[in-house]
Protein backbone atom coordinates (compact mmCIF):
# COMPACT_ATOMS: atom_id res chain seq x y z
CA UNK A 1 0.00 0.00 0.00
CA UNK A 2 1.14 3.47 -0.77
CA UNK A 3 1.81 5.60 2.22
CA UNK A 4 -0.04 8.91 2.32
CA UNK A 5 2.17 11.92 2.11
CA UNK A 6 1.21 15.18 3.72
CA UNK A 7 2.45 18.34 2.11
CA UNK A 8 3.57 21.07 4.49
CA UNK A 9 1.25 24.04 4.92
CA UNK A 10 4.13 26.50 4.85
CA UNK A 11 7.85 26.82 4.32
CA UNK A 12 10.34 28.73 6.48
CA UNK A 13 13.17 30.29 4.53
CA UNK A 14 16.04 32.53 5.54
CA UNK A 15 15.61 36.14 4.47
CA UNK A 16 18.13 38.24 2.68
CA UNK A 17 19.23 41.33 4.60
CA UNK A 18 16.33 43.71 5.22
CA UNK A 19 16.64 47.52 5.16
CA UNK A 20 17.24 48.95 8.62
CA UNK A 21 13.88 50.75 8.67
CA UNK A 22 12.00 47.50 7.95
CA UNK A 23 13.96 45.74 10.68
CA UNK A 24 13.12 48.36 13.27
CA UNK A 25 9.55 48.54 11.99
CA UNK A 26 9.15 44.84 12.83
CA UNK A 27 10.64 45.43 16.28
CA UNK A 28 8.38 48.44 16.84
CA UNK A 29 5.32 46.39 15.91
CA UNK A 30 6.45 43.68 18.31
CA UNK A 31 6.77 46.28 21.07
CA UNK A 32 3.23 47.57 20.44
CA UNK A 33 1.84 44.02 20.53
CA UNK A 34 3.78 43.42 23.76
CA UNK A 35 2.16 46.47 25.36
CA UNK A 36 -1.28 45.19 24.37
CA UNK A 37 -0.48 41.78 25.86
CA UNK A 38 0.80 43.45 29.05
CA UNK A 39 -2.44 45.44 29.27
CA UNK A 40 -4.54 42.30 29.01
CA UNK A 41 -2.46 40.48 31.65
CA UNK A 42 -2.61 43.49 33.96
CA UNK A 43 -6.38 43.75 33.74
CA UNK A 44 -6.95 40.03 34.25
CA UNK A 45 -4.47 39.49 37.07
CA UNK A 46 -4.58 42.69 39.10
CA UNK A 47 -7.68 44.57 37.95
CA UNK A 48 -5.56 47.72 37.63
CA UNK A 49 -5.88 50.15 34.75
CA UNK A 50 -3.12 49.18 32.28
CA UNK A 51 -2.61 52.82 31.26
CA UNK A 52 -1.81 53.67 34.87
CA UNK A 53 0.70 50.83 34.84
CA UNK A 54 2.32 52.23 31.69
CA UNK A 55 2.43 55.67 33.27
CA UNK A 56 4.19 54.21 36.31
CA UNK A 57 6.77 52.54 34.07
CA UNK A 58 7.46 55.89 32.42
CA UNK A 59 7.56 57.66 35.77
CA UNK A 60 10.14 55.19 37.06
CA UNK A 61 12.69 56.65 34.64
CA UNK A 62 11.54 60.20 33.94
CA UNK A 63 9.49 61.12 37.02
CA UNK A 64 12.15 63.39 38.53
CA UNK A 65 15.53 64.79 37.42
CA UNK A 66 17.27 62.41 39.82
CA UNK A 67 15.47 59.39 38.32
CA UNK A 68 16.49 60.56 34.87
CA UNK A 69 20.17 60.79 35.85
CA UNK A 70 20.03 57.38 37.51
CA UNK A 71 18.53 56.06 34.27
CA UNK A 72 21.44 57.52 32.28
CA UNK A 73 23.96 56.10 34.73
CA UNK A 74 22.46 52.61 34.55
CA UNK A 75 22.33 52.76 30.76
CA UNK A 76 25.97 53.86 30.65
CA UNK A 77 27.16 51.02 32.89
CA UNK A 78 25.18 48.35 31.03
CA UNK A 79 26.32 49.77 27.71
CA UNK A 80 29.95 49.76 28.84
CA UNK A 81 29.91 46.05 29.68
CA UNK A 82 27.96 45.30 26.48
CA UNK A 83 30.54 47.13 24.39
CA UNK A 84 33.25 45.19 26.20
CA UNK A 85 31.95 41.74 25.31
CA UNK A 86 30.94 42.64 21.74
CA UNK A 87 34.36 42.28 20.03
CA UNK A 88 34.66 38.75 21.41
CA UNK A 89 31.11 37.92 20.35
CA UNK A 90 31.76 39.16 16.82
CA UNK A 91 34.69 36.77 16.75
CA UNK A 92 32.37 33.94 17.92
CA UNK A 93 34.39 33.74 21.13
CA UNK A 94 31.70 33.68 23.79
CA UNK A 95 33.00 35.73 26.68
CA UNK A 96 30.48 35.19 29.48
CA UNK A 97 32.91 36.51 32.07
CA UNK A 98 32.01 40.18 31.87
CA UNK A 99 30.63 40.07 35.40
CA UNK A 100 33.84 38.72 36.88
CA UNK A 101 36.10 40.93 34.79
CA UNK A 102 34.22 44.03 35.95
CA UNK A 103 34.38 42.81 39.55
CA UNK A 104 38.14 42.32 39.32
CA UNK A 105 38.48 45.81 37.85
CA UNK A 106 36.46 47.18 40.75
CA UNK A 107 38.59 45.22 43.22
CA UNK A 108 41.76 46.75 41.77
CA UNK A 109 40.22 50.23 42.06
CA UNK A 110 39.20 49.65 45.68
CA UNK A 111 42.69 48.34 46.52
CA UNK A 112 44.29 51.52 45.15
CA UNK A 113 41.82 53.74 47.00
CA UNK A 114 42.39 51.97 50.32
CA UNK A 115 46.10 51.16 50.22
CA UNK A 116 47.41 54.20 48.34
CA UNK A 117 45.01 56.48 50.18
CA UNK A 118 46.47 55.32 53.48
CA UNK A 119 49.96 55.93 52.11
CA UNK A 120 49.13 59.60 51.62
CA UNK A 121 49.56 59.78 47.83
CA UNK A 122 47.97 62.76 46.04
CA UNK A 123 44.50 62.27 44.59
CA UNK A 124 45.54 62.56 40.93
CA UNK A 125 48.19 59.86 41.35
CA UNK A 126 45.75 57.52 43.12
CA UNK A 127 43.20 57.96 40.31
CA UNK A 128 45.90 57.31 37.69
CA UNK A 129 46.90 54.10 39.48
CA UNK A 130 43.24 53.11 39.70
CA UNK A 131 42.78 53.51 35.95
CA UNK A 132 45.89 51.52 35.05
CA UNK A 133 45.32 48.73 37.59
CA UNK A 134 41.60 48.30 36.84
CA UNK A 135 42.04 48.09 33.09
CA UNK A 136 45.02 45.74 33.49
CA UNK A 137 43.20 43.52 36.00
CA UNK A 138 40.18 43.14 33.72
CA UNK A 139 42.42 42.40 30.74
CA UNK A 140 44.37 39.74 32.63
CA UNK A 141 41.17 38.13 33.90
CA UNK A 142 39.95 37.79 30.30
CA UNK A 143 43.39 36.95 28.96
CA UNK A 144 43.67 33.74 30.99
CA UNK A 145 40.77 31.91 29.25
CA UNK A 146 41.84 33.50 25.95
CA UNK A 147 45.30 31.95 26.23
CA UNK A 148 43.91 28.48 26.92
CA UNK A 149 41.38 28.85 24.10
CA UNK A 150 44.06 29.91 21.63
CA UNK A 151 46.67 27.34 22.68
CA UNK A 152 44.64 24.34 23.80
CA UNK A 153 41.21 25.00 22.24
CA UNK A 154 39.45 24.93 25.60
CA UNK A 155 35.81 25.97 25.90
CA UNK A 156 35.95 29.70 26.60
CA UNK A 157 32.24 29.80 27.49
CA UNK A 158 32.65 27.55 30.54
CA UNK A 159 36.08 28.97 31.39
CA UNK A 160 34.92 32.59 31.54
CA UNK A 161 31.71 31.60 33.32
CA UNK A 162 33.59 29.77 36.08
CA UNK A 163 35.98 32.69 36.54
CA UNK A 164 32.99 34.83 37.51
CA UNK A 165 32.64 32.75 40.67
CA UNK A 166 36.35 33.04 41.44
CA UNK A 167 36.14 36.83 41.07
CA UNK A 168 33.09 36.97 43.34
CA UNK A 169 34.84 35.02 46.07
CA UNK A 170 37.97 37.16 45.81
CA UNK A 171 35.86 40.29 46.29
CA UNK A 172 34.06 38.66 49.23
CA UNK A 173 37.42 37.81 50.81
CA UNK A 174 38.81 41.35 50.54
CA UNK A 175 35.55 42.84 51.75
CA UNK A 176 36.26 41.03 55.03
CA UNK A 177 39.96 41.97 55.00
CA UNK A 178 39.18 45.67 54.50
CA UNK A 179 35.87 45.70 56.39
CA UNK A 180 34.78 48.98 57.91
CA UNK A 181 33.53 49.09 60.57
CA UNK A 182 35.12 45.91 61.93
CA UNK A 183 32.78 42.96 62.07
CA UNK A 184 30.44 44.30 59.37
CA UNK A 185 31.84 42.16 56.54
CA UNK A 186 31.52 45.16 54.20
CA UNK A 187 33.96 47.86 53.17
CA UNK A 188 31.65 50.84 53.55
CA UNK A 189 32.25 54.15 51.80
CA UNK A 190 35.95 54.31 50.96
CA UNK A 191 37.81 57.50 51.96
CA UNK A 192 34.57 59.25 52.82
CA UNK A 193 36.31 62.14 54.57
CA UNK A 194 39.34 62.65 52.34
CA UNK A 195 37.61 61.52 49.11
CA UNK A 196 40.95 60.20 47.84
CA UNK A 197 40.32 58.22 44.66
CA UNK A 198 36.91 59.75 44.05
CA UNK A 199 36.38 60.84 40.46
CA UNK A 200 35.56 64.53 39.96
CA UNK A 201 31.98 65.72 39.53
CA UNK A 202 31.25 67.54 36.26
CA UNK A 203 28.58 70.24 36.04
CA UNK A 204 27.28 69.37 39.47
CA UNK A 205 26.05 65.98 38.19
CA UNK A 206 27.44 62.89 39.87
CA UNK A 207 26.89 60.60 36.89
CA UNK A 208 27.77 62.89 33.99
CA UNK A 209 31.42 61.83 33.83
CA UNK A 210 30.45 58.16 33.49
CA UNK A 211 27.99 58.96 30.71
CA UNK A 212 30.57 60.96 28.77
CA UNK A 213 33.28 58.29 29.13
CA UNK A 214 30.98 55.50 27.95
CA UNK A 215 29.78 57.66 25.04
CA UNK A 216 33.39 58.05 23.89
CA UNK A 217 33.96 54.30 24.30
CA UNK A 218 30.84 53.61 22.21
CA UNK A 219 32.02 55.82 19.33
CA UNK A 220 35.53 54.38 19.56
CA UNK A 221 34.24 50.80 19.51
CA UNK A 222 32.07 51.50 16.46
CA UNK A 223 35.07 52.88 14.57
CA UNK A 224 37.33 50.07 15.79
CA UNK A 225 34.99 47.28 14.69
CA UNK A 226 33.97 48.76 11.35
CA UNK A 227 36.91 50.78 10.07
CA UNK A 228 40.10 49.30 11.52
CA UNK A 229 42.32 46.41 10.46
CA UNK A 230 41.75 44.72 13.81
CA UNK A 231 38.00 44.96 13.35
CA UNK A 232 38.30 43.36 9.91
CA UNK A 233 40.36 40.51 11.34
CA UNK A 234 37.78 39.97 14.09
CA UNK A 235 35.02 39.70 11.46
CA UNK A 236 36.99 37.24 9.34
CA UNK A 237 37.85 35.02 12.31
CA UNK A 238 34.20 35.10 13.34
CA UNK A 239 33.08 33.94 9.90
CA UNK A 240 35.61 31.12 9.61
CA UNK A 241 38.86 30.43 11.43
CA UNK A 242 40.02 28.27 8.51
CA UNK A 243 39.49 31.10 6.05
CA UNK A 244 41.27 33.50 8.40
CA UNK A 245 44.30 31.21 8.60
CA UNK A 246 44.24 30.72 4.83
CA UNK A 247 44.47 34.47 4.17
CA UNK A 248 47.34 34.81 6.64
CA UNK A 249 45.59 36.06 9.77
CA UNK A 250 47.19 34.79 12.97
CA UNK A 251 44.04 33.54 14.65
CA UNK A 252 45.58 32.80 18.05
CA UNK A 253 46.94 36.33 18.27
CA UNK A 254 43.57 37.81 17.28
CA UNK A 255 41.74 35.75 19.92
CA UNK A 256 44.08 36.79 22.72
CA UNK A 257 44.19 40.43 21.62
CA UNK A 258 40.41 40.69 21.35
CA UNK A 259 39.78 39.06 24.70
CA UNK A 260 42.33 41.36 26.34
CA UNK A 261 40.42 44.33 24.92
CA UNK A 262 37.13 42.86 26.12
CA UNK A 263 38.45 42.36 29.65
CA UNK A 264 40.07 45.80 29.74
CA UNK A 265 36.74 47.50 28.99
CA UNK A 266 35.00 45.38 31.64
CA UNK A 267 37.71 46.53 34.04
CA UNK A 268 36.87 50.10 33.03
CA UNK A 269 33.24 49.45 34.00
CA UNK A 270 34.38 48.23 37.42
CA UNK A 271 36.55 51.33 37.77
CA UNK A 272 33.61 53.64 37.06
CA UNK A 273 31.34 51.79 39.48
CA UNK A 274 33.83 51.96 42.35
CA UNK A 275 35.62 55.24 41.72
CA UNK A 276 32.82 57.36 40.34
CA UNK A 277 29.42 55.94 41.32
CA UNK A 278 29.42 53.95 44.56
CA UNK A 279 32.82 54.66 46.17
CA UNK A 280 32.68 51.20 47.71
CA UNK A 281 32.97 47.56 46.72
CA UNK A 282 30.52 44.67 47.14
CA UNK A 283 30.07 41.30 45.48
CA UNK A 284 26.90 42.61 43.81
CA UNK A 285 28.21 45.96 42.60
CA UNK A 286 28.08 44.89 38.92
CA UNK A 287 24.45 43.84 39.47
CA UNK A 288 24.29 41.13 36.82
CA UNK A 289 25.25 43.47 33.98
CA UNK A 290 27.80 40.96 32.71
CA UNK A 291 24.97 38.58 31.85
CA UNK A 292 22.44 41.18 30.71
CA UNK A 293 25.11 42.51 28.33
CA UNK A 294 24.84 39.28 26.34
CA UNK A 295 21.21 40.11 25.52
CA UNK A 296 22.01 43.75 24.78
CA UNK A 297 24.79 42.83 22.36
CA UNK A 298 22.79 40.11 20.63
CA UNK A 299 19.62 42.18 20.20
CA UNK A 300 21.68 44.98 18.63
CA UNK A 301 23.34 42.49 16.27
CA UNK A 302 26.74 43.46 17.73
CA UNK A 303 26.33 47.05 16.52
CA UNK A 304 27.62 49.51 19.18
CA UNK A 305 25.26 52.30 18.11
CA UNK A 306 22.12 50.15 18.28
CA UNK A 307 23.28 48.94 21.69
CA UNK A 308 22.37 52.36 23.06
CA UNK A 309 18.72 51.62 22.24
CA UNK A 310 18.73 48.07 23.57
CA UNK A 311 20.47 49.18 26.77
CA UNK A 312 17.88 51.91 27.22
CA UNK A 313 15.04 49.44 26.70
CA UNK A 314 16.26 46.96 29.30
CA UNK A 315 17.13 49.61 31.91
CA UNK A 316 13.86 51.46 31.28
CA UNK A 317 11.83 48.28 31.79
CA UNK A 318 13.79 47.33 34.90
CA UNK A 319 13.26 50.67 36.56
CA UNK A 320 9.61 50.64 35.52
CA UNK A 321 9.16 47.27 37.21
CA UNK A 322 10.41 48.74 40.47
CA UNK A 323 8.08 51.72 40.16
CA UNK A 324 5.07 49.43 39.61
CA UNK A 325 5.93 47.51 42.77
CA UNK A 326 6.12 50.76 44.76
CA UNK A 327 3.04 52.55 43.42
CA UNK A 328 0.53 49.70 43.30
CA UNK A 329 1.62 47.59 46.23
CA UNK A 330 2.49 44.75 43.87
CA UNK A 331 5.61 42.73 44.41
CA UNK A 332 8.60 43.10 42.13
CA UNK A 333 7.71 39.83 40.45
CA UNK A 334 4.71 41.31 38.64
CA UNK A 335 6.86 44.04 37.15
CA UNK A 336 9.33 41.38 36.07
CA UNK A 337 6.46 39.45 34.44
CA UNK A 338 5.61 42.47 32.30
CA UNK A 339 9.28 42.91 31.46
CA UNK A 340 9.47 39.25 30.45
CA UNK A 341 6.42 39.59 28.18
CA UNK A 342 7.91 42.60 26.43
CA UNK A 343 11.28 40.91 25.97
CA UNK A 344 9.57 37.77 24.68
CA UNK A 345 7.87 39.74 21.91
CA UNK A 346 11.03 41.69 21.06
CA UNK A 347 13.25 38.61 20.96
CA UNK A 348 10.56 36.75 19.02
CA UNK A 349 10.51 39.50 16.41
CA UNK A 350 14.09 38.54 15.52
CA UNK A 351 12.69 35.35 13.98
CA UNK A 352 10.61 37.37 11.50
CA UNK A 353 13.60 39.57 10.74
CA UNK A 354 15.82 36.61 9.88
CA UNK A 355 13.24 34.27 8.36
CA UNK A 356 10.13 34.48 6.21
CA UNK A 357 7.10 32.20 6.31
CA UNK A 358 5.67 31.30 2.91
CA UNK A 359 2.38 29.45 2.80
CA UNK A 360 2.18 26.70 0.19
CA UNK A 361 -0.45 27.24 -2.50
CA UNK A 362 -2.90 24.51 -3.45
CA UNK A 363 -1.31 24.15 -6.89
CA UNK A 364 2.10 23.62 -5.33
CA UNK A 365 0.66 20.95 -3.03
CA UNK A 366 -0.73 19.06 -6.03
CA UNK A 367 2.61 19.23 -7.80
CA UNK A 368 4.34 17.91 -4.69
CA UNK A 369 1.97 14.93 -4.52
CA UNK A 370 2.83 13.86 -8.03
CA UNK A 371 6.55 14.14 -7.62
Amino acid sequence: MDKKTHSPLFHIAKRSALPWYVTWGIRGTALLLALVACGVVTSLVTGENPFQIYAAIFKGSFGTPRKFWVLLQNIAMLLCVSLAVTPAFRMRCWNLGGEGQALIGGLASAACMILLGRAGLPNWLVILCMIVSSVAAGAIWAGIPAFFRARFNTNETLFTLMMNYVATQLVAFFCVVWESPKGSGTIGIINQNSQIGWFPTIGGQKYLLNVLIVALVCVGMYIYLNYSKHGYEIAVVGESERTARYVGIKVDRVIIRTMLLSGALCGLAGLLLVGSTNHTLTTTIVDGRGFTAVMVSWLAQFNPIWMILTSFLLVFLGRGAGEIATNFGLNQSFGDILTGIILFFIIGSEFFIRYQIRFVKASEKEEAKHV
